[in-house]
């Protein structure tokens, strides 16, 4: 049998009209900016007017630490959406909007998989609406204004050291993660140590995601802290005058895109944050908005739950009152074969043994889970190649912790194929024992937040930080930043920071490597271990198989 590639099933898509997928949840025609046929923005003035209605049921989906073999978290969510949906209930999804840079990477787009997507998937995970060239735009002019202050005397008194705003650009190059600037002569400024970040990692588009409206925007753009003086005073976009010119380009972009399902239910995608390097989750807005309008809002965090769920509650939940009802850990057989020890080329073989000792990482992620409070059921993204002794494992694993875990087969046959765990869903927040509470409290010291995540979450002994990092501390500390929760910038791949070490490992060291302050989105992003905020292509980038074809169609999306 010939199984059709992703790009090829979102292509025969019969899609509908934007119009007629936003009536099913009562959006006017009048509330939508068209991007197109298939995709539109709702308007700021509908969504203001919504904010008296009764909130829907907020549920999470998240996953077990990801690994080669893939585990299908975004795909889930779009599954479960279509699942609520054919059980009775009106139900959207928010999603983010994926990064170029992986699209022609490794990792690949973020629209979900087999027949469980959203379309149009080419242009989802290509321009889409212009949402993340709106972000970088935004976040050079920035940069370009502060070159040019300092070029034209420098009246605040930049220390030149000491900017601490870099560049972004929506690809990964690891070419330009340090670079010298200004070269050429007395006509190009001031030459200084410079260097780009990913879009994704912008402080402009965590702003951007945590943004209430157009006011809020400003005032947090106008926030962000670019420089210090010679004597370290912060020096703010606001003293540059940048921030409204830079909400001015943003404008457009704050409004949430509507696009559909496969199966023509709504979803929002909207913002991109990655969530090893960023907080990882859809804008605030889409998300508050949809719970206005459905019974039921699925929502996923990146990455592993030690990364992705673990900001959204801290961070998303925290600064936005979002209460979640339930939370639904993805995991597979294949991916939990691997945190058992089992290679990539021995993945077909059947393994129970493995699988088994690979649920400690799954077991981990659900013991984590709960101390947030809410109610927690495993997904269970079956491939063609698992067997049923493999699957009762993973059922086993999550109901030796009190959770229910379920089959499905969302990839192959959509939201039929989530209909168990949708109606467990359902049934879980009619319980309503979700008791939603945030790992840590705002005002406990930066440098215990950062260890109660790594004790607590990670599982770490301890955390070591030289002494320019615990002079970073006091200093935050003492500019009245140490009620901002912390957002932690760490190798997905495991609890420790090592991307090697598998499974479930204990009494490990997390590293302290960096703290950047983003004042203007709220938080503190913590560098941990190796990892990098501007990614490097692979040995065989993906972009080596994306062309056109003699149709004019696009090939090699996946």
């Amino acid at each position: 049998m010939t199984v059709k590639s992703d790009i090829e099933i979102a292509r025969a898509a019969k899609m509908q009209p934007i119009g007629e997928v936003a009536a099913k949840v009562g959006i006017p025609a009048e509330a939508l900016i068209p991007y197109g046929t298939t995709k539109a923005k709702v308007s700021f003035d509908y969504i203001d007017a919504q904010k008296d209605a009764k909130d829907g049921k907020l549920i999470l989906v998240t996953a077990i630490s990801p690994t080669p073999a893939g585990e299908g978290k975004t795909t889930t969510t779009v599954g479960l959406g279509d699942g609520l949906n054919r059980i009775g209930k009106k139900a959207i999804m928010c999603l983010r909007e994926p990064s170029l840079g992986p699209s022609f990477g490794m990792k690949g787009g973020a629209a979900g998989g087999g027949y469980a997507q959203v379309v149009p998937m080419e242009d989802i995970n290509l321009h889409f609406t212009g949402d993340f060239h709106a972000i970088t735009s935004a976040h050079n002019l920035l940069s370009a204004m502060i070159d040019n202050h300092i070029y034209w005397g420098n009246s605040l008194g930049f220390d030149t050291r000491r900017v601490a705003w870099r560049r972004v650009l929506d690809m990964n190059d690891r070419a330009l993660r340090q670079i010298t600037n200004s070269l050429g002569g007395v006509a190009n400024g001031f030459p200084r140590t410079d260097g780009f970040d990913i879009t994704v990692a912008s402080e402009v588009m965590a702003i951007l995601c945590l943004a209430l409206d157009l006011k809020d925007l400003e005032r947090r753009l106008g926030n962000i802290i670019v420089g210090y003086t010679r004597d370290k005073t912060p020096i703010r976009a606001r003293e540059l005058k940048a921030d409204g010119a830079m909400t001015v380009l943003l404008k457009d972009a704050l409004m949430p895109n509507l696009v559909q399902t496969l199966e023509n239910n709504p979803a929002f995608i909207h913002g991109g944050p990655f969530a090893n390097i960023a907080h990882g989750c859809n804008s605030v807005l889409a998300t508050k908005t949809a719970l206005k309008l459905a019974d039921f809002v699925v929502t996923e965090a990146g990455f592993g739950a030690d990364l992705g769920a673990e900001k959204f509650f801290d961070i998303k939940c925290r600064k936005a009152g979002l209460k979640p009802d339930a939370a639904v850990v993805v995991a597979t057989v294949r991916a939990l074969k691997m945190h058992g020890g089992v290679g990539k080329d021995g993945l077909k073989e059947e393994n129970t043994a493995a699988v088994a000792k690979g649920c400690e990482n799954l077991k981990r992620h659900l013991e984590n889970m709960a101390k947030f409070g809410v109610p927690v059921a495993v997904g269970i993204n079956r491939f063609i190649t698992d067997t049923d002794a493999e699957v009762q494992e993973i059922v086993k694993a999550a109901e030796a912790l009190g959770a229910r875990a379920f089959v499905c087969t969302h990839w192959a046959d959509g939201g039929a194929g989530t209909e168990d765990l949708a109606r467990h869903i359902v049934a879980l927040t009619d319980e309503g024992k979700a008791a939603f509470r945030p790992l840590y409290p705002e005002d406990m010291p930066l440098r215990e937040k950062v260890k109660t995540i790594a004790q607590q979450i990670y599982r770490a002994s301890d955390i070591a930080c030289d002494a320019s990092v615990e002079t970073a501390f006091k200093d935050l500390e003492a500019g009245g930043f140490g009620n901002l929760p912390v957002c932690m910038a760490k190798t997905q791949y495991s609890f420790s920071t090592d991307p090697n070490k598998r499974g479930a490992p204990t009494d490990h060291v997390v590293a302290i490597r960096e703290l950047r302050l983003s004042a203007g989105a709220e938080f503190v992003v913590v560098i941990t271990g190796e990892i990098m905020t501007m990614p490097g292509l692979p040995r065989v980038p993906s972009a080596e198989n994306i062309r056109l074809n003699d149709a004019g169609e696009i090939e090699g999306l996946f």
